[in-house]
């Protein structure tokens, strides 16, 4: 059975590097924090394989669309798979996703928040499988995020016996 980072390979997706932080930001908490054999992650945001933040930036029904703000939900996903990689060392430590927590930067009357963090499902569903990618999930629309993101995304992983 292939490892997740191969199939990670196999669909042709590369997770990217740590998050370059705009100039004067300080984050005081780790974007992974291991708890017994839980892995509690740290809202993340999309980011480009380089680290740095993805673009569009703004409200999803304003300044992004909902297909480039589901694309965003994709690319955190990624960002968050490659801390996990970082803090876990191998992603096949993962028995199985817990929940998910999305959050949209909302423009006034946008209200279709799940099919944006459909991204971040659809690529951990694709990546692990349904039996171990399957989440309890939610997606909520905000008022504004850090650094004007379209999506930010937290979550639970159970984790196996290293």
């Amino acid at each position: 059975m292939p490892t997740i980072e191969q199939r990670l390979s196999s669909l042709g997706l590369t997770l990217p590097a740590p998050l370059q932080l705009p100039p004067g930001a300080v984050l005081p908490f780790p974007w992974v924090r291991v708890a017994g054999n839980r892995a509690l992650i740290s809202g993340h945001g999309p980011t480009q394989a380089d680290g740095s933040l993805a673009q569009p930036l703004g409200k999803v029904g304003a300044a992004v669309s909902l297909e480039q703000a589901y694309t965003a939900a994709r690319l955190t996903g990624l960002a968050i798979l490659g801390s996990l990689h970082r803090e876990l060392g191998r992603l096949d430590r993962i028995a199985c996703w817990l929940r998910v927590f999305g959050m949209v930067n909302s423009a006034p009357g946008f209200n279709r928040q799940p099919a944006v963090i459909n991204g971040f499902t659809d690529l951990i569903v694709e990546v692990f499988g349904p039996g171990k990618g399957a989440h309890a999930r939610s997606a909520v629309g905000m008022a504004e995020l850090p650094f004007d993101i379209p999506v930010e995304i937290e979550g639970e992983v159970l984790l196996h016996e290293a």
